[in-house]
């Protein structure tokens, strides 16, 4: 019961993330899973078979609050549920000691990745409202959606920032649209695993835990999409899945390190992420400070022009 209990607040926790950054639900969820023992087989579709009710209810919501781009989710949805259905395949006939570094590997650069792109570079926004081509989305979702099935997560890592680094959608519509689309991605992984092991190894309590927390969560991040910062929120789910994979590789026979050198590379990692929140609240509050007196400079030079 403690076990079902943390895996619900973990899924709460996660789909809060998810649902207001557009990422983590899946790497998050599964480096628990992973950390306590679980086979990276059945972690991936333990995750992909709670997400597909997360990922209906978190697009309804978004859809509710207007953040959904509906073109944006077939042109991208389509490609990445024919993705996730070949990696499933490809990760179920890989042997469990190769699967389990191999996806640690794949969570830890989707950390390093979502820690740095959040840490150190802001959001694009002069290309705004420009459309979309269908020649980067397809390819887009065709490989997050691989690359999400074989490590228990990586749609929204990988899809979206390459969204938000086109500049070319609004953030809260680039996320929704993320996480509206990922509700294929999640039918199409769960196929693919079911049809390559059956339920072996899929503990459904699991499955019903992650959920349960994910639906609770769903409408409150759709609504926290407008109001929290994706910068800071960014550097701690990157940090987290960084230091939660690298000690599983720490721990495999591809590593084998020993104490002093685990707990070196804990802590290095520990101070690297705690510099890169700091860095983030910082800059965060220059952004917060400096956008309310352009407004002001803005109006002011208005009045000055047109005094009526």
């Amino acid at each position: 019961m403690r076990k079902l209990t943390l895996l619900a607040i973990v899924g709460l926790l996660a789909q809060l993330v998810d649902g207001s950054l557009g990422m983590a639900y899946g790497v998050t969820t599964t480096s628990l899973l992973l950390a306590i023992g679980t086979n990276p087989v059945a972690a991936s579709a333990t995750v992909h078979l709670a997400e597909i009710g997360t990922t209906l209810a978190s697009g309804t919501a978004h859809w509710r609050f207007g953040n959904v781009d509906w073109g944006v989710v077939f042109r991208i949805g389509i490609p990445g549920a024919v993705g996730a259905f070949l990696g499933a395949t490809v990760l179920a006939s890989l042997d469990t000691t190769t699967a389990k570094p191999l996806m640690a590997l794949i969570l830890v650069a989707l950390g390093v990745y979502i820690l740095v792109r959040f840490t150190i570079r802001g959001l694009r926004t002069d290309r705004l409202g420009q459309p979309l081509r269908s020649r980067f989305l397809a390819p887009l979702g065709l490989f997050a959606g691989f690359v999400d099935a074989t490590g228990g997560g990586g749609w929204g890592p990988v899809g979206t920032p390459a969204l938000l680094a086109s500049g070319r959608i609004e953030p809260r519509k680039t996320i929704g649209s993320i996480d509206t689309s990922e509700f294929l991605v999640s039918i199409a992984a769960s196929i693919g695993f079911l049809l390559a092991l059956g339920s072996q190894g899929i503990n459904f309590g699991w499955v019903l835990a992650l959920l349960a927390g994910g639906l609770i969560a769903a409408p409150i991040a759709a609504w926290l999409v407008r109001h929290l910062p994706p910068r800071v929120l960014g550097s701690a789910v990157g940090g987290l899945i960084i230091l939660t994979n690298v000690r599983t590789l720490l721990g495999s026979s591809w590593v084998d390190a020993g104490d002093l050198t685990r707990a070196a590379t804990y802590i290095v990692i520990a101070l690297a992420w705690v510099s890169a929140i700091a860095w983030s609240v910082s800059e965060h509050r220059k952004d917060s400070a400096v956008t309310p007196s352009h407004v002001a400079e803005r109006d002011e030079r208005s009045l000055e022009a047109d005094p009526v």
